[in-house]
């Protein structure tokens, strides 16, 4: 190996690079670069690749299954919604002519949906029978109780009072078994209770953007201690969603569809001075990504957890560089104020170390630790409370990435899976893998 003293002459002479072949680092370490067995959630982890295949990986980052489908995003089934059966999952099953409005973003070019068990096998699908003969399914899909499927979805139609011949709006289906859809609701027929001001409202309907509110999330909310306590916006039955393109998180009543509690799209700015302060009341998150309500049982139930990108978003939009990279937020939605929140700085590192403008998520863990994904890096970590990072995953799976022929790891969501999802007698591996040193690494540089 050439020493910096050794290869800077030649560098500079042009004898061993160009200028533009060094511009940037071209290789970099991937599969579980750090691993604290003691201090990290011991568990698998599923995710669909850029590869356009849906992996699930040990805490060692072997591959233990693969499903020839992409997920938009995959998405477990509880094996008690379906007889005791471990391992099924949903994905998208085939693609269609996503037309002049498709993109990676939308779900223009879904044709079909299903659940696949273990083995890969095909045990539900819907498309033919959707609105418009095909899924058009984007960013969730979620498995009921009572055995149906709630799908979010795309429809493009014409809306009266936007600049665009046609909007893509975002549409929910609830569809049974048989593929009938039970209930369903649209996004534009509740504009007016999205919380934008009456000068905001009018940059929606001037917007260039068919995909106006770009909404990346849907969710349960589960059964929890608000509504246990008497609030009924918080009906386990009723459904979070949250729009990238408008900064808001909302909670749509099943009953009535109507937006029952809101937080965004107006909040304060970021102010330096108190951005590590806890509790304090919530402010500007920008381009968010799956926002939830943490599951009863784990630590923080009932607060709501998200993925702040800080990407670009907003009517208009968010002045960009409010902070220097992305932050996951916990949020009590009885006072609306920040209980916990991981940024770069919490792991002792600069504010750019931590970033993903787009895509990702976050998920709480038994032992308190969250689960990560810096989407657009394709880096899962755990992060106990205090910040500290215990593990540590680059996905090797590659393919193009959004918006082009570029060449990427991206992976849109990374979900927590129990030992007692798969079936019994699945492998797994959880043996330490201790990160270099800076001291370690600085020697070897000086090589």
């Amino acid at each position: 190996m050439l020493s910096i003293k050794t290869a800077l002459p030649l560098l500079l002479t042009g004898a061993v690079f160009s200028a533009g072949t060094f511009a940037a680092p071209s290789v970099y370490p991937t599969g579980v670069t750090r691993y604290d067995p003691a201090k990290a959630f011991n568990q698998y982890v599923i995710f669909s690749g850029a590869d356009k295949q849906t992996h699930l990986i040990d805490m060692n980052g072997n591959e233990v299954k693969t499903w020839p489908h992409a997920g938009f995003p995959s998405a477990v089934i509880d094996p008690q919604l379906v007889g005791g059966k471990r391992g099924h999952v949903l994905l998208q099953l085939s693609d269609k002519d996503p037309g002049k409005l498709g993109s990676a973003g939308n779900g223009l070019g879904n044709q079909s949906i299903g659940e696949l068990d273990w083995n890969g096998k095909v045990v539900w699908q819907w498309g033919d029978k959707a609105p418009g003969g095909a899924a058009q399914q984007h960013h969730d899909q979620r498995r009921l109780a009572n055995g149906n499927t709630v799908v979010l979805a795309n429809k493009v139609h014409k809306v009266a009072g936007f600049k665009v011949p046609e909007v893509i709006d975002d549409a929910i289906y609830e569809v049974t078994p048989e593929g009938e859809v039970k209930w369903q609701w649209l996004a534009s027929e509740h504009l007016d209770e999205f919380g934008f001001t009456p000068e905001q409202l009018k940059l929606v309907h001037a917007s260039d953007n068919p995909d106006y509110l770009h909404i990346n999330n849907l969710s349960l909310v589960g059964p929890n201690k608000w509504f246990d306590a008497g609030d009924k916006r918080f009906n386990p039955d009723n459904l979070l969603l949250d729009s990238r393109n408008a900064n808001f998180i909302a909670i749509i009543d099943k009953q009535s569809g109507k937006v029952v509690w809101r937080l965004g799209p107006n909040l304060p700015l970021i102010d330096p001075e108190t951005a590590q302060k806890l509790p304090r009341p919530v402010d500007q998150f920008v381009g968010q990504h799956d926002a939830h309500i943490i599951p009863a049982g784990l630590p923080g139930a009932g607060n709501i957890l998200l993925f702040d990108n800080q990407g670009s978003a907003g009517y208009p939009n968010v002045t960009l560089g409010l902070i220097s990279g992305s932050r996951v937020l916990e949020i009590d939605p009885s006072t609306n104020q920040i209980v916990w929140q991981y940024s770069a700085a919490n792991s002792k590192q600069p504010g750019w170390a931590f970033y993903s403008s787009f895509i990702s998520s976050a998920r709480r863990l038994p032992n308190g630790n969250t689960l990560i994904d810096e989407g657009m890096n394709g880096r899962f970590f755990q992060v106990t409370a205090s910040g500290e990072n215990v593990w540590e995953y680059v996905s090797p799976y590659l393919g193009k990435a959004p918006g082009g022929d570029a060449i990427s790891n991206w992976v849109y969501r990374a979900l927590p899976v129990s030992y007692d999802w798969v079936p019994q007698g699945t492998p797994r591996a959880e043996t330490a893998v201790v990160a270099p040193t800076v001291a370690a690494q600085q020697t070897s540089a000086s090589r």
